[in-house]
C-alpha cells in the first residue's frame, strides 16, 4: 500500500514576518551602499555636461565670429542661423536661461563673445562653475 504524501501545513505555504525583515534589512543595506555613489556620479555627469555644452556654444561663437566678423547679438542668433540647434542647457541649474554673456570689447560688433554658467557651488576637483 502506498503512503500518500504529507499535506503541506498552511505555515508553510508562505513567508513568515522574520524572514520578510531580513529580506528588507538587506536591501536596505544594499541601499544605503549604492545611494552615494549614485548621487555623486550623477554630479559628475551634470559637470560633465556643462563642460561639453559650454565647449560646443564657445565653438559656435567663434564660428560665428569667423563667417560673418561679428559677434552674435544674442545666443538665440546662434539657433537662427543654425550655428547651434538649440539654446544650451545648464544642467547644475537646469535652465537655458541662466548663462552669464559676457560682451565682446567695445571696438567688436555684437552682443555675445562668451557664455559662462551662474550656478553657484563648484566642481568635484573644487573649480568654481562660474570659472569653467
Amino acid at each position: 500500500m502506498r503512503s500518500r504524501p504529507p499535506k503541506p501545513s498552511a505555515r508553510a505555504a508562505g513567508f513568515t514576518l522574520v524572514e520578510l525583515l531580513v529580506v528588507l534589512a538587506i536591501v536596505a543595506t544594499l541601499l544605503m551602499l549604492s545611494l552615494p555613489r549614485y548621487t555623486q556620479s550623477v554630479e559628475v555627469a551634470r559637470e560633465r555636461v556643462l563642460v561639453e555644452n559650454l565647449r560646443i556654444t564657445r565653438d559656435a561663437i567663434d564660428k560665428f565670429h569667423a563667417d560673418t566678423l561679428r559677434y552674435p547679438d544674442s545666443l538665440d542668433e546662434l539657433v537662427e542661423k543654425r550655428y547651434l540647434r538649440s539654446r544650451p542647457m545648464d544642467p547644475v541649474l537646469e535652465s537655458d536661461q541662466a548663462w552669464l554673456i559676457v560682451t565682446p570689447p567695445s571696438e567688436k560688433k555684437g552682443q555675445v563673445a562668451d557664455i559662462k554658467s551662474t550656478a553657484p557651488g563648484q566642481t568635484q576637483d573644487k573649480r568654481a562653475f562660474t570659472e569653467l
